[in-house]
Order: C-alpha cells, then sequence, then structure tokens
C-alpha cells in the first residue's frame, strides 16, 4: 500500500528507459503450498505491458546512485477495485502517492518510467526503490497467478538494473523489500503490506499462509532460471541443464487417490527431472477418488521444494510403477512405514 504522502526527492542521475520483455516460465520455490500450486499447475508469468503516463513527475534517485537499489512489494488494500480502478485513481491523485507499476492476477502493467523515483513508502525509500502494487484477487487460481506475476516482474526489474535478489525483510538490507520492511528499517510510512493480505489470502485459499520468505524465494528461482544465464555458459546439452535435480529418499506408505487426483498426470519419472518423460491417463489404470495405493520412493525438488511420490495400484512383483505430485494423494499416515531418512540421493 503507497503512502499517503508526498515526499518528492529532486536528485541528479537519470537512466535510459527500460525495456518491456516477454515473460518466460520457472519452476515455483519453498516448501509452500502457493509456490507447489504455481510449479505443478504450470503458471506462466504475464508479459509486461508499457503503459507510461507522461503526468508523473521525473524526480531521480539518490545522489551517487541515479538507479534502484531494490524493488519495493505493495498491496492496495482495497478487496474491492480491479487493476484499472487503481491506476485510474492513481493517475488523479499522484500528487499524494503514486507507483510504477501495477500487478493482478493476468496483468503487469508499467505506468510510470522506472528510471525516476516513485512516492510509494516515504522518505528516504522512495529515492532508492522500483515500487508496484498488486490489487486485491478472491480466488485460488487467482492469488497464485499474482503471486507468480509480482514474483517474476521483481526478478525483471532486479535483473533490468543489474541486481541480484537479496531478501531485506529479516535485516534491512538488501534488493527485495515488503513495505513492511521499508516502513521498520527505514521509516517513513507505518505500513505493514503486502504481509497480511498475503497471510490471509494464502490461508483462505491453500491452508496455509503465504510469506515473504515463500514469495523471496519465488523471485529467487525466477531471477535463476530466466535472467542468470547467458549465451557464453550455455552448453550444447542445455536441455540437460535444464531438468530439475531431486533429493529421494525411501520410504513404504500407502494412500489413497485424493479429490483432486484428476487435475494432475501420472508420470515415468518425477516431472522435468528426466529426459524422457512420459504420460499416462487415470482412465489406464481405472483410478477413481479413494483407491488405495502403495509408495514405495519419494522425491523433493531440490529447487522448487515440490514433493512427488512413487506409487503402484498393487503389492504384486513387478508392479507398474508411476509418479505423481503430492496433491494427487491422501496419505494413510497410521499405516506410514517411513524411512525417508535412507538412501538419500541428489540426481538430475
Amino acid at each position: 500500500m503507497t503512502n499517503v504522502k508526498k515526499i518528492p526527492l529532486l536528485l541528479t542521475g537519470l537512466l535510459t528507459l527500460f525495456t518491456v520483455g516477454a515473460a518466460g516460465t520457472t519452476t515455483a520455490h519453498a516448501s509452500s503450498a502457493v509456490n507447489s500450486y504455481i510449479d505443478s499447475q504450470n503458471i506462466k508469468p504475464a508479459n509486461v505491458t508499457s503503459n507510461v503516463w507522461k503526468g508523473f513527475p521525473k524526480n531521480a534517485y539518490r545522489h551517487g546512485v541515479g538507479k534502484p537499489e531494490g524493488v519495493v512489494v505493495h498491496e492496495t488494500a482495497n478487496p474491492s477495485s480491479t487493476i484499472y480502478n487503481e491506476i485510474a485513481y492513481m493517475k488523479a491523485n499522484y500528487k499524494n502517492a503514486f507507483v510504477h507499476s501495477f500487478v493482478d492476477a493476468t496483468h503487469i502493467i508499467n505506468i510510470a518510467n522506472t528510471n525516476y523515483l516513485s512516492w510509494g513508502v516515504g522518505f528516504p525509500g522512495n529515492a532508492r526503490f522500483v515500487q508496484f502494487e498488486q490489487v486485491e484477487v478472491h480466488s485460488k487460481s487467482a492469488f497464485a497467478h499474482e503471486v507468480s506475476n509480482a514474483a517474476w516482474y521483481t526478478a525483471y526489474l532486479l535483473h533490468q538494473y543489474g541486481l541480484k535478489p537479496n531478501r531485506a525483510d529479516y535485516d534491512g538490507k538488501g534488493t527485495v523489500w515488503s513495505h513492511r520492511a521499508v516502513a521498520k528499517y527505514l521509516g517513513g510510512s507505518d505500513h505493514t503490506d503486502p504481509v497480511g493480505y498475503y497471510s490471509s489470502t494464502g490461508k483462505k485459499y491453500f491452508g496455509q499462509g503465504y510469506t515473504m520468505i515463500q514469495f523471496y524465494q519465488l523471485v529467487s528461482s525466477y531471477y535463476k532460471n530466466d535472467f542468470s544465464g547467458s549465451a557464453s555458459t550455455a552448453s550444447s546439452s542445455s536441455a540437460a541443464t535444464k531438468l530439475d535435480k531431486v533429493t529421494y529418499s525411501k520410504t513404504t506408505e500407502t494412500a489413497k487417490l485424493s479429490t483432486n487426483y484428476s487435475k494432475y498426470r501420472l508420470y515415468n519419472h518425477v516431472k522435468n527431472a528426466y529426459t524422457n518423460m512420459k504420460k499416462y491417463s487415470w482412465s489406464s489404470v481405472k483410478a477413481s477418488t479413494g483407491k488405495k495405493v502403495y509408495i514405495n520412493d519419494k522425491g523433493v525438488k531440490d529447487e522448487s521444494g515440490s514433493t512427488w511420490y512413487r506409487i503402484t495400484f498393487s503389492t504384486a512383483s513387478g508392479a507398474k510403477q508411476y509418479w505423481v505430485y503430492s496433491g494427487v494423494l491422501d496419505i494413510d499416515s497410521a499405516a506410514t512405514a517411513s524411512s525417508s531418512s535412507a538412501n538419500s540421493s541428489s540426481a538430475q
């Protein structure tokens, strides 16, 4: 949420206008229900739409630096507005406050030139950071898409200005800031967004509050996958270098197919961890909600933190094995005889 007090800072130092690129895809990060959903659903961030309004003032970032030193993540704290309502309101009231961009489930819209500071967090943060607002959304899918857009856009801005991901919320030093962190460590306002919105919306739709730690991990994942590579370091086997690394652990458990099983697929390996990936239909195994399965291996993606299980549909010797995302299963904890600490290994 932007600060309501106008604090213009007329400093020297300009940069050329940034270019707008197309959004890529990446795996999500962290042991987070939201990030795992983004991963499992292959959610793709939106493209950046440039719609810069010439009416915003053009004040330079702080003297001696002349460019953004990080990104501040906001949310509007308005449950009934739309992204276009917010943009129109900000243009009409920019003398009180404005940010550079707005994000929702389907848009990343840049409205103010990021080479000049905005008035979103007060002094001294205004002179240091690019700032964008997230519009409140109201469904599981919309929240996941919005978080994906916001994290990818943060990574995009860091790359644009030659910055590396570094979470500021825990010590007040870094490049990825919430408004709460700015208020706590730099002053200038008393707002705490987007922390409350993340927590309440995560709990509402995913049964788990979303946090800035998890958001930062998603930013880092996008940055690593979409922005940190270069042609000089790419090998002829570039497809192989993009495979997810997985840590495996042997386990013996039973489970049942969840009510959501049909939203996912069966695979011959952990998805995106091997080159020869095969998919199987649920009809080929005569699946149904509540059908019993037997787990004999577990894999956790090193980068995304998403969990996968290798299952069979019978205990017969030679029963065909399939890998499934954890959301497919309701694990029978009472019947679990896990040996998950044994035989742990890391592989591509």
